[in-house]
């Protein structure tokens, strides 16, 4: 997590015995830009594949969502955007006329608040943020409220699209704070809108397992977090880059809890009801999720370094993606494949030792009986001449032509062994060990007998 070096902008040294190496050389020709820090963003062919390919990006990500939770029918739907949320006692977003009504109100306040979230509003509220960084030990923020006339002029100096000298000394940080929530507040959904609220619920329900493949009620962090990063990655980018900068504030907010005495968890309840909780919903239609969702917040806060970061699997994907490979893999199915790739060269390695074991015993019995069968043959040969030598010589013959084709068929050559083995293998077989790995193309070998060796097997 972030430490304090890294909130002051020092770069933090890396781990001894870490390498993250991104390129060993850099060549440059423009003398200006040579003294210039580079910079590369691992995320690169993710972002450009969810701006370019928008609809493979979200199969990619939502496909894994789906692995780590389980979502029903109405609740990936609702994920998806192709339904609307419901929750008991009727509440959830507007619609019909009293949506129209809302936002006709939400026009009339102005162009930040109540109004749809904008890059243009992340702008003007981004001053609010940058103020609250610097004034961050002050006690009971974001807690105690602040001037209710103070405010008011600072609402409407941000509508107006003004730029706002907040270092003059006329707000109190208080002031200042209490105009971040109201902003959230009367956003027209919260700000991790409708659509992941039921993901979110599913996401505090991830608990580790024992031994015997029991649920324990210990969170499985890694899990959570792997689950909120591919979240994250499918937010509306406005949703996204707001959220990070909230996350972030509330977080360095929470590092100086022993100065402003607010904690992690204290900070949730401020903010859980602006970033979860459905609009127009009430405790009494939450209900038990209300737990859910505070330390869900907290959570968040306290994990908010490592969460806008795509996971290793994804990057890999999108990479290979731009990089000519049309497989769209999860991480369930690269570890599949990498396991099934190991114990397949195991396999065919033990294979081929046996083989080698087998054929090492056959050619040292048949080495022994040649040789016996060749002091038989002298002794034949040194026979005088009569009707039985000449018998016992036709015999020898027979028995030669028959030994060399035993030898044939106990002996294939290695191209013969080849062609037997590509025969045996089934299609399904090959495309297990080959077909999930991008770097691993096959090309079908026509093998070529040698002259010598086509007569042979015609004969």
């Amino acid at each position: 997590m972030a430490t304090e070096a890294q909130s002051e902008g020092e770069v933090p040294a890396p781990e001894p015995g870490r390498s993250e190496v991104i390129c060993n050389f850099v060549i440059c020709n423009d003398s200006s830009l040579q003294s210039q820090p580079i910079i590369f963003n691992p995320d690169f062919f993710v972002e450009k594949l969810r701006h370019e390919k928008p609809e493979v990006f979200t199969e990619l990500v939502v496909s894994n969502i789906t692995r780590l939770i389980d979502l029903p029918g109405t609740e990936l739907a609702q994920l998806m955007g192709e339904e609307d949320l419901k929750l008991p006692g009727g509440a959830g977003p507007a619609s019909g006329f009293f949506r129209s009504l809302m936002s006709l109100k939400r026009k009339e306040k102005g162009v930040v608040f109540g109004s749809p979230l904008t890059e243009e509003g992340i702008a003007q509220i981004y001053q609010l943020i940058e103020y609250l960084h610097k004034n961050l030990r002050v006690e009971g923020l974001f807690r105690v409220p602040g001037n209710s006339v103070r405010q008011q002029i600072l609402r409407d100096a941000l509508n107006n699209g003004t730029d706002i000298d907040l270092e003059s000394g006329e707000f109190h940080s208080n002031d200042v704070a209490t105009l971040l929530k109201m902003f959230l507040g009367e956003l027209p959904e919260p700000l991790l809108t409708h659509k992941h609220f039921h993901a979110h619920l599913k996401i505090a329900d991830l608990m580790q397992f024992d031994d015997k493949g029991n649920k324990t009620s210990v969170p499985d962090k890694e899990r959570q977090i792997e689950a909120l990063q591919l979240l994250f990655l499918i937010l509306p980018p406005p949703n996204r880059n707001l959220l990070k900068l909230l996350l972030d504030l509330l977080y360095q907010t929470a590092k100086k809890q022993d100065k402003n005495k607010m904690s992690a968890y204290n900070l949730a309840l401020m903010f859980a009801p602006h970033v979860l909780w459905p609009k127009n919903a009430t405790a009494n239609d939450l209900q038990e999720n209300i737990t859910k969702l505070n330390d869900g917040m907290a959570f968040m806060i306290k994990h908010s370094q490592k969460l806008f970061k795509a996971p290793a699997y994804i990057r890999e994907c999108a990479r290979l993606h731009y990089l000519g490979s049309r497989t769209q893999a999860s991480k369930d199915d690269l570890d599949l494949i990498a396991s099934c790739q190991t114990r397949s060269f195991q396999l065919a390695k033990s294979q081929k030792w046996n083989r080698v074991d087998s054929c090492s015993h056959q050619e040292e019995t048949q080495q022994r009986t040649e040789e016996a069968l060749r002091e038989l043959f002298q002794h034949v040969h040194n026979m005088p001449e009569s009707a039985k030598k000449k018998q016992l010589i036709r015999q020898r013959k027979v028995l030669g032509n028959q030994m060399m084709s035993e030898k044939k068929n106990k002996y294939p050559t290695p191209d013969s062994v080849a062609i037997g083995e590509l025969k045996r293998a089934s299609k399904e077989n090959m495309n297990l060990l080959f077909s999930g790995s991008p770097a691993v193309m096959m090309t079908p070998t026509r093998l070529k007998w040698p002259e010598g060796k086509k007569e042979g097997k015609k004969a």
